[in-house]
């Protein structure tokens, strides 16, 4: 009985242990697979959307259609009036404590992705008012400048502010970047970005010759009531300064959009710390200030192309096309830099196999250059009123070999991309040279130029802005880039929190040289 008594109960307790196990089992996959479909969601966003890299159809969609999905307000912590010391010393214990916390915690601090990126919630008359304005104007107009170019193909090829913003402020889900990421606290940003759009905001409210076509357009739009045109930069200069953040760093964090060579210039100085997003650098001085810009503190950033992208079927179907030599069309006579354009004009005028037209922008001028380019082998890339120039980027797009002539010229993402794989660079001195430019690119080999071609098409996606922001494009290079100023930042904002009054300033390195195709004189010096 005894051994009947203690065998009898083994089969269910053999059963009873099997359906547990079966059932945290079953238990343990439901939960995974929950678990890794929330992750999905976010980690890897609806990838079968199509990309708009029409700045009009995208700023369309995104007034129209998520403008409504993002007037909740944000929690975060921006302040709406003007910050104390208290503040400052509050968020500066803050970010002691992260950084101190993350030091210890990961092998990898300070260098690391994503990249922490605050936005400030400013006002919506230096947003989403301005963004109106150009979306309820733009079409009114087709000549607002005195040199023939319509003014909103301007503020379009220099609208990097809306791209970036626009991938910023997008709800996690919706967003393919992996480099940077939104963050609502203050102490938990490595950077602090800007989003006045300086371009819009000089183009069709501080420069005078648009005024008085606009005059009329703008009588209804309530950006202007109370706000004159004069005070916008400087208001939003002070909204700005007066947050604590700025004024832990002096900016030095702090990212402005400056992309057209005269936008913000009234208050420039005020800012002259904090990182500018600029096509250009111009170090001949008619844009910029000494001292106001320099590669290790400010980032080149692409023009967004006038043309429409030759993708691999275009390039394929274009390649037996291309019987031009040397393309070139658009205006010729310039300032500054910008008057070898003229004289490469004279000197290729008549050349066999080389187009050279004068023409200006709009829907004809784009539509001419657009099948130009793509039935050219070389296009032809002269410095403009400042060394750079949306043609560059409109040759890449076009699969287009880019012909650089800009002796002080600074390209985008050059600590990224190699441009000698996809330009022929030439200083303008053996440009000028009688025949030199046409016997150098016919004297190229097949073999050569087939792989310029091949690096172009590999190379025209780090120039296409577009919403959904991309992997690779233009705006993940960009924080990419302002990655590697990381740690130098850090290092500066510290310094200058702890040095004593009146020693030694640092050498800001403004005696580097240029990065010039041209020769240079103090070479010797330098050395």
């Amino acid at each position: 009985m005894y051994g009947k008594h203690h065998t009898s109960p083994r089969p269910r307790s053999k059963t009873l242990i099997l359906t547990v196990s079966l059932f945290s089992v079953s238990l343990l996959v439901i939960l995974c697979t929950f678990s890794s479909s929330a992750r999905t969601s976010v980690t890897y966003p609806n990838t079968s959307i199509r990309p708009e890299t029409s700045f009009v159809a995208s700023l369309e969609h995104f007034l129209i259609h998520k403008v409504s999905k993002l007037s909740l307000p944000v929690r975060d912590d921006t302040v709406r009036g003007e910050s104390d010391d208290d503040d400052v010393r509050k968020l500066d214990e803050m970010v002691f404590e992260r950084e101190n916390r993350w030091l210890n915690e990961d092998p990898g601090y300070p260098v690391g992705f994503p990249i922490k990126v605050y936005v400030y919630e400013m006002p919506k008359k230096f947003t989403f008012d301005l963004l109106w304005l150009f979306h309820n104007t733009y079409k009114e107009t087709s000549n607002a400048t005195s040199n023939g170019s319509p003014v909103h193909r301007l503020i379009e090829q220099h609208s990097i502010d809306y791209w970036l913003w626009a991938d910023l402020i997008s709800p996690e889900s919706e967003r393919r970047l992996k480099s940077v990421v939104r963050v609502h606290q203050q102490q938990d940003a490595d950077f602090f970005y800007v989003p006045f759009f300086t371009t819009i905001s000089f183009f069709l409210l501080e420069k005078q010759q648009c005024k008085a076509l606009y005059r009329e357009m703008l009588k209804n739009v309530k950006i202007l009531s109370g706000h004159p045109n004069s005070l916008l930069h400087v208001e939003a200069l002070k909204w700005v300064t007066d947050q604590p953040a700025w004024k832990r760093s002096e900016g030095k964090d702090h990212i402005f959009p400056i992309h057209h060579p005269w936008s913000f210039k009234s208050v420039r100085k005020y800012v002259k710390n904090a990182i500018w997003l600029l096509p250009d650098m111009d170090s001949t001085g008619n844009w910029y200030k000494p001292g106001q810009v320099s590669l290790e503190k400010d980032l080149i950033l692409p023009y967004v192309p006038n043309v429409d992208n030759c993708d691999a079927k275009c390039l394929s179907e274009s390649a037996p096309k291309r019987t031009t030599l040397l393309f070139f069309r658009g205006r010729l006579k310039r300032n500054a830099g910008g008057k070898i354009r003229a004289k490469l004009g004279a000197e290729l005028s008549g050349v066999k196999d080389v187009i050279i037209t004068e023409g200006t922008a709009g829907e004809g001028g784009k539509l001419a250059a657009q099948g130009g380019m793509r039935r050219s082998l070389f296009c032809l890339c002269p410095a403009g009123d400042t060394p750079s120039s949306a043609r560059l980027f409109d040759a890449i797009v076009s699969g287009c070999i880019p012909v650089i002539v800009s002796d002080e010229l600074e390209l985008p993402f050059e600590g990224i991309l190699d441009y000698k794989k996809v330009a022929v660079l030439v200083s303008s001195s053996d440009a000028m040279q009688p025949g030199w430019l046409v016997n150098h690119l016919r004297s190229l080999k097949p073999s050569r130029v087939k792989e310029f071609q091949n690096n172009l098409a590999q190379y025209s996606l780090h120039f296409l802005y577009s919403s959904p922001a991309q992997p690779l494009g233009p705006e993940d290079l960009t924080w990419r880039m302002i990655a590697g100023k990381l740690v130098n930042i850090k290092l500066h904002t510290r310094r200058s929190q702890r040095v004593v009054k009146g020693s030694r300033s640092i050498c800001r390195c403004d005696c580097w040289k240029p990065n010039s195709t041209a020769s240079n004189s103090l070479s010797p010096l330098l050395s």
